[in-house]
């Protein structure tokens, strides 16, 4: 490090916390650090998305996986954009009619008190996993800039920049700073694109490069179709992109983000605007992945996980690589943060809300939304630090699948199948869909994510009670005549 990677990385930083406690001025209520009071337009709708969505997976881990197996890496950003596609046509309307705040209390209105407490604590359980995932990604960017640091004081630092990102203004804050990261990442990542064909001198050259490392793959007996979106497998990169568009219909912080919106049509068009700004971040990714493998091989000593951070600070200019570093950075605490501003949402509508009236004041309320933010990051903290993080971290994988398997069957069977379906079905979907995505995943009895085997079994038994419920009704319905 130079003092000009210094001075890009402090610069960019304290624009970040700046622009943070910038939005958090007009925050007076719970309901305005939640949802902005409602009234938010459909940029920051789309920052709060994307700030979230868009992090170490889409940058360094998009890289990481070009690296090892070529274009298939593409699908986390593609996968992200078909998600929010999704999320704009199929969901943007259903959930703002339901008028509720989050996920979990448009399940509960549906279902009952115990499915949502149920829900809410299981969901949180998943989200918070993804947390320790995200701030030991973190201490990873914190380690190349400040090689030095032990783990603890990096966690420390990836907590204070999550709370700083989220803490004083809420969901504006994500969608403000997130607007402002994207920008940086689509800096950080086009740009990395273009200097690897301006090193390469064309695409040709480097496509010749991967032909010849692909021959040579194929001899050995290891062939990699480094060109093909589907070089690990159509189930596997298929099921990628899929467990993604479960994971955010699912997940409290991209509702919440639709929440926010000023209006239908301000709401699905952020979410729209995302699916069209995400997937191209991808392409940079693959490309640095791509030409780092040609040039420094495994054989060279090179990790896979090193390689967009190795790339930065080999051919790009200090003070630009000192941004792009501190852009990488808030990639990985934005998702963490806004992770964080969901389950502190879930605590206390769903669950604290539930149980008592002291937080019923929106002062109040706020103060326990900041403080619950607090309270989850330090405990982050502690888990992450150690031997204790490794072990969560190989848990990490499934946290998606967690959330999915949970929220996805309930949720629309209350959106869409309104009074068909006993409740205690849907608890016991709640219950089982995620003990199957656990036993299935940790055992490895199937060949793809087992989030599907958690679907699959909220469908069996939601379908069965929707069976069951539909011959009720017809019976009614006989004995009236």
């Amino acid at each position: 490090m130079t003092p000009g990677h210094i001075v890009g990385i402090s610069v960019t930083l304290l624009v970040i916390v700046a622009l943070s406690l910038y939005s958090g001025r007009k925050v007076k209520s719970a309901a305005d650090f939640a949802s902005g009071g409602g009234k938010t337009g459909s940029l920051i709708v789309a920052g709060a998305i994307m700030g979230t969505l868009v992090g170490g997976s889409s940058t360094v881990g998009t890289a990481q996986l070009a690296y090892e197996y070529g274009l298939s890496a593409w699908w986390f950003t593609l996968g992200g954009g078909l998600a929010c596609l999704i999320l704009a046509v199929e969901f943007v309307k259903p959930f703002r009619k339901t008028g509720e705040s989050t996920l979990v209390g448009i399940i509960s209105r549906e279902y009952g008190a115990t499915s949502g407490m149920l829900a809410s604590i299981l969901s949180s359980i998943g989200t918070f996993i993804n947390i320790i995932s995200q701030m030991i990604a973190a201490t990873a960017v914190i380690a190349v800039i400040f090689p030095s640091l032990g783990t603890l004081p990096a966690l420390i630092i990836a907590a204070v920049l999550m709370a700083l990102y989220v803490i004083f203004g809420g969901v504006k804050a994500a969608g403000s700073v997130g607007i402002l990261k994207l920008i940086l990442l689509y800096v950080a990542m086009i740009g990395s694109g273009i200097i690897v064909l301006f090193l390469s001198h064309g695409f040709t050259p480097l496509s010749d490069a991967i032909h010849t490392i692909e021959r040579t793959s194929a001899s050995s007996g290891n062939y990699v179709h480094y060109f093909s979106l589907f070089s690990r497998g159509i189930g596997k990169d298929l099921g990628a992109a899929l467990s993604l568009v479960f994971g955010v219909i699912t997940t409290q912080t991209y509702a919440q983000a639709i929440f926010a919106g000023k209006s239908d049509q301000a709401a699905r068009k952020g979410a729209l605007i995302s699916a069209c700004m995400i997937p191209p971040i991808g392409i940079g990714g693959i490309l640095v992945g791509l030409y780092m493998r040609t040039h420094f091989p495994p054989e060279s000593g090179m990790i896979a996980k090193n390689a967009l951070t190795h790339f930065i600070l080999e051919y790009m200019p200090a003070p630009l690589a000192g941004v792009v570093l501190a852009t990488l950075l808030i990639a990985v605490v934005g998702t963490g943060a806004g992770l964080a501003l969901g389950i502190s949402t879930i605590v206390s509508n769903d669950i604290v809300k539930k149980v008592t009236h002291k937080i019923d004041d929106p002062k109040k309320n706020l103060v326990f939304c900041r403080v619950c933010i607090i309270v989850i990051l330090a405990v982050a903290v502690v888990l992450s630090n150690g031997s204790l993080g490794d072990m969560i971290l190989n848990f990490a994988f499934m946290s998606m699948g967690l959330r999915g398997a949970v929220v996805f069957v309930p949720l629309l069977d209350a959106l869409w199948i309104k009074g068909r379906i006993d409740k205690k079905f849907v608890i016991a979907s709640i219950i089982i869909s995620p003990l199957c995505v656990l036993v299935f995943g940790v055992a490895k009895l199937v060949p793809f994510d087992s989030l599907f085997v958690g679907i699959a079994a909220g469908l069996v038994i939601c379908g069965f009670g929707f069976a069951l419920g539909t011959r009720k009704i017809h019976r009614l319905h006989a004995k009236a005549k």
